[in-house]
């Protein structure tokens, strides 16, 4: 049945869709199934709508000709993916890590752009669904793809490089996230190393940063890798300064380039490091890799600056652990600024670990003379004498009351408390 179903997916030009409101003419429609929806029962829909087949796995919405009937929906999506990935042999780069998988992945994929066809990984399509629908865009034109790979419980990273088949992978780094689904910090970490694990396998190479003793010391002396850090590796790479953006410096060997980021965050320092690493790898010269880097501006609330009537506001609430919040204040304290703000929200999924977490992160601002104010019920459980509220739309009518001019001002939060309502609303 999956042959059958392959030589549907090349019928219908590659297009895959799992939603009936996306879909163009002769796409091949996924029936999947999530807590609140049963795509089966969109069928007729999705045909009406352009489909030219379906993947469904209840019989009872079976149409001869138009459906194929399997046992489980996601389990086919993941074998055709599988099956595709096999049939094409371009290198496939994996990038998996707690913090800064997406930024890593976005500025990998603008180096390699300068040279090759690339694909990569759109949005945060990096799940158990993700994975499979990005290897399925893979075409005969593209020459690399860059895989962004996501965990939220054990076995997930196992789970994806067995359907990605990765030739080279980089953790950027291991933090405290989603320990509400791992439990506890070493479950990330052995789930993390199975992205490793894969590698040292199937002779693949690793990129790794030197300065990481955890994932240095995890390797085997024979395995293939390529080092990124402060010193004695293949591209060492220094800041310079963050004024707010980063500059910094790379060397290669004799090789030397200052690199004039639009990235903020002393943070994305290794980020750089990677992407100049993969660059290398795949045969790019500094300047070139330079030139990419340089022309890189995140968005989408990542570590994005945002300069308004009366404030500089930097938005990273797109996402927010206890290492990454962490992280962001420690750069956002460097920066000269004399008016400082910091607004904080909730960090989310973290299970048993919520108020331990959350009174660490109020404990570093007091350490630290931080102005702030905090937003999320778990903030609000914690012991600090900050302002502090239990919905962002709260925060919004008393920072209307206040007068807020001429400050730097950070927002952190998991994308649950939708911090960017603050940026849209057009008060800071």
């Amino acid at each position: 049945m999956i042959d059958e179903i392959y030589d549907a997916y090349i019928d219908c030009n590659q297009q895959i869709t799992t939603d009936t409101r996306n879909i163009i003419k002769n796409d091949l429609f996924f029936a999947l199934k999530g807590p609140n929806f049963n795509g089966n029962t969109f069928i007729e829909k999705a045909l009406s709508n352009g489909a030219k087949y379906a993947v469904i796995d209840e019989k009872k919405y079976y149409i001869q000709g138009k459906t194929f009937l399997v046992d489980d929906v996601l389990n086919s999506l993941q074998k055709l993916a599988l099956i595709h990935r096999k049939k094409n042999k371009i290198p496939i780069i994996a990038i998996t890590g707690t913090n800064g998988k997406t930024t890593t992945k976005e500025l990998i994929g603008s180096v390699l752009k300068s040279k090759f066809n690339v694909l990569i990984t759109q949005g945060n399509l990096n799940n158990h669904i993700g994975v499979p629908l990005t290897i399925l865009k893979i075409h005969d034109d593209h020459q690399i793809a860059v895989i962004e790979m996501g965990a939220s419980k054990k076995g997930d990273i196992k789970e994806l490089v067995e359907i990605a088949l990765p030739d080279y992978g980089i953790i950027t780094n291991i933090g405290k996230a989603h320990l509400e689904g791992f439990g506890n910090i070493e479950t990330i970490r052995k789930t993390k190393l199975e992205l490793f694990d894969y590698l040292i396998k199937s002779n693949g190479e690793i990129v790794v940063c030197n300065d990481d003793k955890l994932l240095i010391n995890y390797l085997p002396r024979n395995i293939k890798k390529y080092s990124y850090g402060y010193q004695l590796s293949d591209i060492n790479g220094e800041l310079i300064s963050q004024n707010p953006f980063l500059k910094i410096k790379v060397e290669n060997n004799n090789n030397k380039e200052i690199i004039n980021t639009l990235l903020l965050g002393s943070y994305n320092l290794n980020n750089i490091l990677a992407a100049v690493s993969f660059g290398q790898l795949f045969g790019i010269s500094l300047k070139e890799i330079s030139n990419s880097i340089s022309n890189y501006e995140p968005d989408n609330n990542r570590s994005q600056l945002i300069k308004t009537k009366y404030n500089t506001i930097i938005a990273d609430c797109y996402n927010a652990n206890p290492t990454s919040t962490i992280e962001a204040l420690k750069s956002f304290k460097d920066l000269e600024n004399e008016n400082k703000l910091v607004i904080l929200g909730d960090m989310l999924e973290l299970g048993i670990a919520e108020n331990e977490e959350h009174q660490n992160i109020v404990d570093y601002l007091k350490d630290n003379s931080l102005k702030a104010i905090l937003v999320g019920k778990c903030y609000q459980k914690t012991n600090h004498n900050f302002k502090c509220f239990e919905l962002t739309e709260q925060i919004i009518n008393f920072i209307k009351n206040e007068n807020y001019t001429n400050y730097m001002v950070l927002l952190k939060g998991s994308r649950g408390i939708q911090l960017e309502k603050i940026i849209n609303s057009n008060i800071l």
